[in-house]
Order: structure tokens, then sequence, then C-alpha cells
């Protein structure tokens, strides 16, 4: 049976899941995005992703700041909403906007909760090595990602994955997913089970200073960094004044004084063993690989970067 939706997300991570909603035949009435920001060379405003998608699909798009004005809870609560979807919003929701909806709020987090609540779980579980990851649908509450799961989905994460890679198969795995759960919540056959307290951990968000290189660190870390900082921010070392990106990269043998270049190959000693650099890139040019990159931008064993 349809229901009665608003959809709150801005990512593109957010887009499959709004989407599958529409194409399920649900009625989503509003969509609620991260307003506008500059983007581009000419710094002009550009939708987030969920802001356009709702454009193009017709559906009337809301981008406040912030939801805690009695006016903007009035406003939603008036929507008369049977549930509302939420993922990678972006903003608080109060407790009157929590409660709202009939069935309450549902949000799409690509986690295994309770591992990895918070902003960035995708980044975080690449960056611990985590053996697996996935997606669990939650019935929110007041709490950062605290809310009963009412049903999740499981993933392993491969040896080369990468962030995009990861992100890519999670948002479509939680699309599938949430259309399922919230038609087995609509007729009375979804119970949200409480998270376990053992187990928790925080995905803080991820800065920018996270992507330099820190030679001292093992290869192994080295290795899961170029991956899971993968498309962005991207880590990068700086060489002759250039930050040079490192877009693959593989744990190698080898040892040495952190962050000395050891054979013509482009293996360079970490902290604990070397770390191979495979593809790389310099600014304002295309990725390449190691051994093209270095005919044209030698860089010779003894090198310390």
């Amino acid at each position: 049976m349809p229901l009665r939706l608003a959809f709150m997300g801005s990512p593109d991570f957010a887009v499959p899941t709004l989407s599958a909603l529409i194409d399920a035949g649900h009625d989503v009435v509003r969509v609620y995005a991260q307003p506008p920001r500059p983007a581009g060379r000419g710094h002009k405003e550009r939708p987030c992703p969920v802001h356009a998608h709702a454009a193009d699909r017709g559906i009337e798009v809301s981008t406040p700041k912030s939801l805690k004005s009695p006016e903007t809870i009035a406003d939603f609560a008036a929507l008369g909403l049977d549930a509302a979807v939420v993922v990678a919003y972006g903003l608080i929701l109060p407790q009157a906007v929590l409660d709202a909806p009939r069935l309450g709020c549902l949000n799409v987090h690509a986690s295994l909760l309770p591992r990895w609540r918070g902003a960035a779980p995708i980044h975080r579980a690449l960056l611990a090595g985590d053996a697996e990851s996935g997606i669990s649908i939650m019935q929110m509450d007041a709490g950062l990602d605290t809310g009963g799961v009412l049903a999740e989905a499981r993933t392993p994460i491969a040896a080369d994955e990468t962030a995009e890679t990861l992100h890519d198969r999670l948002a479509g795995m939680g699309a599938a997913l949430l259309v399922e759960t919230l038609g087995k919540l609509a007729a009375g056959e979804a119970t949200a089970t409480p998270q376990p307290v053992e187990g928790v951990t925080y995905a803080e968000k991820l800065d920018r200073s996270e992507a330099r290189i820190d030679w001292t660190l093992p290869a192994a870390d080295l290795e899961r960094r170029v991956r899971a900082l993968n498309p962005w921010p991207g880590v990068w070392f700086e060489h002759q004044g250039e930050r040079i990106k490192v877009l693959k990269a593989a744990a190698a043998p080898g040892a040495g004084k952190p962050g000395t270049v050891l054979n013509d190959a482009l293996a360079v000693a970490a902290g604990t063993g070397a770390v191979r650099l495979l593809e790389l890139q310099r600014p304002g040019r295309s990725a390449q690989p190691a051994d093209a990159f270095l005919r044209g931008f030698p860089i010779p064993a003894g090198t310390a970067l």
C-alpha cells in the first residue's frame, strides 16, 4: 500500500533510496535537503544531489538551515505523514519532528550498528581494516544513531575495496532494504531491536588533514588509507613543490627510514615494512600508473619524501 512520506537526505548516497521509494509507488510529498552551496569555478549556488533528483522528479523540495524553529516543525507536522525516511541528511531532527509521522522516522545507515555510529562509517570501516560492512535500517530516536534496528544487510569488504566502490554498493543495498523494511513496518511485521551496548564505535567526520601521508605509519595502514580516502579527499605527499596524490598502493617488502624511496619501482619505506605506490596523479593532470608517472616525473631510489 502506498505510504505518504517525506524524504530527508543530501548527498549521492541518498539518491538511490529516494528513487526506489518513488519507483515503488510511495507518495513522497516533500523532500528535505541541505541548502544549495557555491560550487565550481564561478562559485554559483548548486543544489545537492538529492535536491536535484527530487526537482527532476517533480517533488517539492525544502532546504531549511535548521529544523528547530516552531514554524518548521509545525509545517512538517502538517504534512500528515505515514513516515519520514532519512539518509545522510546532515541536520539534527528534534523530538517533535521524530514524533510527527505515524510510523516515525527511519534512517538508512551505512554500517552494522552499533559499530560506526556517526558521520563517516564507510571511510572508518576501511581505515580500521574491517572484514565486513553493511546497512542498518534504524528507527530513529533523539540519540546519535542509537535507535533500534529494524533490519540489516551485510557485505564483505574486498581486499581492494575503496570508499567509492563500497559507497556505491551500500547505496544500492540501502535502497532495496529500506523499501522492503518500510512495507513490513506498515504491515506490522517489523520490530526494532535495541542496539547492544557492547561494540559501540564512532565514525568521526573526515578531516582533510588525514589525507597527508604519514610515512611513519605501518605499511598496512598506509595501504588502507589510500583506499579509504579514494576518491575524496585523496591521500597525498609533497615532492619538488607539488602535491602528488596516490590513488593505488600495495604493501611491499623492504625497510628503511620512513619516507625513503627504496627502489625504481617506487616502493617507499614505512614505519613498518614498505608500501609500493601503484597509481599517482600530479596537480591538473590525469592519473597514471607508476611506471608512466616516473617517466615524466622521476623519483629515484634514495629520495626522501
